[in-house]
């Protein structure tokens, strides 16, 4: 098998193929910003990376110091090896990368910059807000319109309206309320149930039979199994055991012309969708009760094939209704909540679908910076620089997402009375005319906690300081 260059020269001529198609019709390239071709990485994977650079250059080293130990002609000592390892080459490689954020693998010529941001604690919003971020390796400054814009393949994955302004618009992204991010899953157990299922190997078929017509070539992470005669049937039978469990929840598949894609790998964004069967959604009333109750969780729904995550490939194989009242019999799944496609911050923005578009975006900017509670535990922090509202209020409109993740519990800003009137020249477009009152009272009022470091010292004579409150 080790000089078997069969699966190679097919994998070759299926480029090529795919080449001369996309020549003879423009419509069969593929488009780089769609989000099914793309990955995102996760911090195991760039710890993995660094570890591995550091892992070698020790080696390297342990291997120069043994060298120079055991060339010496008048060594007397027993060779112990123990001494020639240095013991913080890993520790200090791995502090330095996450405190500067600097990552350099010298393997794949890596060398990035901003990896690792510190969380910003200035209010609880902007900090949900920055657990969400996604930032893309395209340059900044290049003026391209299309790694920026909003794609289709977006839909429900990542939020539309939360972006900054400016030259970052459009790169640095957030996830959608229910997205997951997949990790890597075991390869070879799936490949032995798709040769299970009906996969021939490339070595039993003539190359013929690769592109007639009913076949299709069948694909686990970009690499080639081999050929199956019904495609379709063995997509369904795929989805059927991933729905009873026995393989990952989150293993996709999905059937273009000629091709068939099992999909395990990590760094592919998915979502929970609901099931339906001749478009009548598997979800119903008594489950959402038990759900009520506390007698079923989110798994349950997971583990009982009522609910599934697909990708965005799997999606294309798909038709999603948006509410149950919509579905057909054509129907294969139902959403779970339409404003589930919004992230956290804009989440919180009450009846977004009646704003412009670019003033929902100036929102999401806006709402991280809102002073107000930031914890239960603020007041025991010891942040360098600490915002806290004085009296802060639970909002008059909420949002669904706002309980989702119990914002009302850590409000952010107060409920203001506003009046809509030419009152001078003073509040003409965005300008306001505050009452003094209002203020006085405590409106607005906030606390700026900042943290301060002083030394205590012993001295000689067995005195020491201490810290005395003003």
């Amino acid at each position: 098998r080790q000089f078997d260059f069969r699966t190679k020269v097919v994998y070759v001529a299926v480029m090529v193929r795919r080449m001369l198609q996309a020549v003879m019709d423009p419509s069969k390239v593929d488009d780089k910003d769609y989000y099914g071709n793309k990955r995102l990485e996760l911090a195991g994977q760039l710890l993995a990376l660094l570890f591995e650079d550091l892992f070698k250059r020790l080696n390297a080293d342990l291997r120069k110091q043994v060298d120079i130990a055991l060339s010496k002609a008048n060594r007397a000592t027993q060779f112990d090896i123990v001494k020639c390892i240095r013991q913080d080459t890993l520790s200090h490689g791995l502090e330095h990368a996450i405190s500067s954020g600097n990552w350099t693998v010298k393997r794949f010529r890596m060398e990035r910059k901003g990896v690792t941001q510190v969380l910003s604690r200035l209010s609880f919003i902007s900090s949900l807000g920055m657990m969400t971020r996604i930032t893309s390796q395209f340059e900044k400054t290049r003026k391209v319109s299309g790694p920026r814009a909003l794609q289709p393949s977006q839909w429900g994955m990542l939020c539309p309206s939360d972006t900054p302004e400016g030259e970052a618009c459009g790169l640095v992204k957030n996830l959608a309320l229910m997205t997951h991010v997949t990790t890597d899953d075991e390869e070879v157990p799936l490949a032995k149930l798709a040769y299970t299922l009906g996969v021939e190997q490339l070595g039993m078929v003539m190359g013929t039979e690769i592109h007639s017509a009913g076949t299709a070539l069948v694909f686990l992470n970009g690499h080639i199994l081999g050929l199956h005669r019904r495609p379709a049937w063995f997509a369904t039978a795929l989805r059927r055991l991933r729905r009873a469990g026995r393989i990952g929840c989150f293993v996709s598949v999905y059937v273009e012309p000629g091709r068939c894609h099992i999909a395990a790998d990590g760094g592919r964004v998915c979502r929970p969708l609901i099931i339906a069967d001749g478009g009548v959604p598997r979800v119903n009333d008594q489950h959402i009760q038990e759900l009520k109750d506390g007698h079923r969780t989110f798994d349950d729904f997971l583990r009982e094939g009522l609910i599934e995550y697909l990708d965005v490939n799997e999606e294309n194989n798909s038709l999603i209704a948006l509410h149950e009242s919509r579905a057909t019999a054509a129907t294969t799944h139902v959403e779970i909540e339409p404003f589930t496609i919004l992230g956290v911050v804009a989440g919180l923005i009450p009846y977004p679908h009646h704003n412009q578009s670019p003033r929902n975006t100036y929102q999401c900017a806006m709402g991280k910076q809102a002073m107000g509670n930031i914890a239960y535990n603020q007041l025991n922090r010891m942040d360098t620089l600490l915002y806290l509202l004085v009296y802060p209020q639970r909002p008059l409109v909420q949002t669904k997402t706002i309980e989702l993740i119990n914002f009302h519990k850590l409000g952010a800003g107060q409920n203001a009375t506003v009046a809509v009137m030419s009152y001078s020249g003073y509040d003409i477009e965005d300008a306001i005319v505050m009452n003094k009152a209002s203020l006085d009272r405590g409106f607005g009022r906030c606390i700026v906690l900042r943290k301060y470091s002083a030394m205590v010292r012993k001295y000689a004579n067995r005195t020491s300081d201490r810290i005395v409150a003003a």
